[in-house]
């Protein structure tokens, strides 16, 4: 597999300004010469968007054609009202394109609360024909919100190609972030097995980073197949776990306000759900992300979010903790000869490992966080206004 930027045969897209946001693109187009086999992920937060549940519905079939996303407004506790809205834009893209609106994934990313200016968008659409485009660049800009930059990722797989497209830099703690990624791909995909793809995919990637420990009310992921070119099935599942690992690695480097990476394994837990809490309770702590970014080799507070994961089987006698290759604690003592060394290991590199032995089992889990920064609190301090 090598990585190349090109469109997978049989997609074209589109992205502008409607009116959401005060000046930037905000809304978003995905269309497909023809009907994909298709599959999806979705939030599991309870307080979801309007798009979430007719996502759902409109997937089931594992059928997709198109995908729109309004970008600045989440659409979220907005009720019946909402609900119409988003159907309003689905029955003037199905008249547009002469596509089944049961075929098109809504999404909607941006401040929970507020209803859709629907009627700028419907008189956009009634007054401009949209022109579809190969090149995914405006797409890619008009799903952003607090994003620094686009986070696109292609690679070949044999003749076909695969292309991943993602956005989101906070609020985010998948769980199946305001995260949405679209993959495509023009190779074949059978129906029926779509959806396991995409689940194993994103289980090893979105589903093991954090930013701030929040699920989304608006998480989605899709991948949709246009299938013009053969692909071994074991290739296909390989190219889309490493693109869905390099787009969950995007949103973390571009997390809010963030200066370091943390990538942390815990290594032979009783079982991978052991290891992924245990990894994800230090990712998510407050205090060692503060740290982090303080560059501050306080393990203290690693062993605190080990102690406190719920379940979790270990002998604090036998764990040890490195940051990088240096041991900070082993045998129930404290390694004191590395402090000043870890600190400037932290302060040195944007990217920390961290390793957790438990020394309990066999199963090991890496997962992907960030610091917590006085730049994140800006941001999210003002969103809203």
């Amino acid at each position: 597999m090598k990585e190349y930027e090109v469109t997978p045969k049989g997609f074209k897209f589109y992205g502008t300004h409607v009116g959401i946001k005060k000046k930037r693109k905000d809304f978003g187009l995905i269309v497909a010469d023809n009907v994909c086999h298709a599959a999806a992920v979705f939030t599991k937060n309870t307080f979801c968007g309007e798009c979430i549940s007719i996502g759902k519905e409109h997937v089931k079939n594992a059928e997709l054609q198109a995908v729109v996303v309004t970008s600045g407004i989440a659409n979220v506790a907005t009720g019946k009202i909402g609900r119409e809205n988003e159907y309003k834009i689905l029955d003037k893209l199905s008249k547009q394109f002469t596509i089944k609106k049961e075929n098109i994934l809504p999404s909607s990313t941006g401040v929970i609360g507020p209803q859709l200016p629907i009627d700028s968008i419907e008189n956009f659409l009634d007054a401009e024909s949209i022109d579809l485009q190969e090149n995914y660049e405006d797409f890619a800009h008009a799903i952003l919100t607090t994003d620094q930059r686009i986070k696109v990722r292609s690679l070949s797989v044999g003749d076909a190609t695969i292309l991943g497209i993602v956005k989101g830099s906070g609020m985010i703690e998948p769980n199946m972030a305001t995260m949405l990624a679209y993959i495509l791909t023009d190779a074949k995909v059978a129906k029926q097995e779509i959806y396991p793809m995409l689940k194993i995919a994103v289980d090893q990637s979105f589903n093991t980073i954090s930013i701030d420990t929040d699920t989304s009310t608006s998480d989605t992921v899709a991948f949709l197949a246009s299938g013009h070119h053969e692909v071994e099935n074991t290739e296909m599942q390989s190219a889309l776990n490493q693109i869905c690992k390099e787009l969950a690695l995007d949103i973390v480097k571009d997390a809010e306000g963030a200066t370091k990476t943390m990538f942390v394994t815990v290594k032979n837990a009783e079982n991978k759900e052991q290891a992924k809490n245990a990894g994800k309770s230090i990712i998510n702590s407050p205090l060692v992300k503060t740290a982090l970014f303080g560059h501050d080799p306080n393990w203290g507070r690693i062993a605190m979010a080990l102690g406190k994961t719920e379940g979790l089987v270990f002998d604090q006698n036998n764990v040890e903790i490195y940051y990088g290759h240096y041991p900070i604690f082993s045998k129930n003592n404290e390694e004191k000869q590395n402090i000043n060394k870890i600190a400037e290991y932290i302060k040195q590199n944007e990217d920390i490992y961290l390793t957790i032995d438990l020394h309990q089992g066999k199963e090991t889990v890496e997962v992907i966080g960030c610091d917590l920064s006085y730049e994140y609190v800006k941001i999210n301090s003002d969103y809203s206004t």
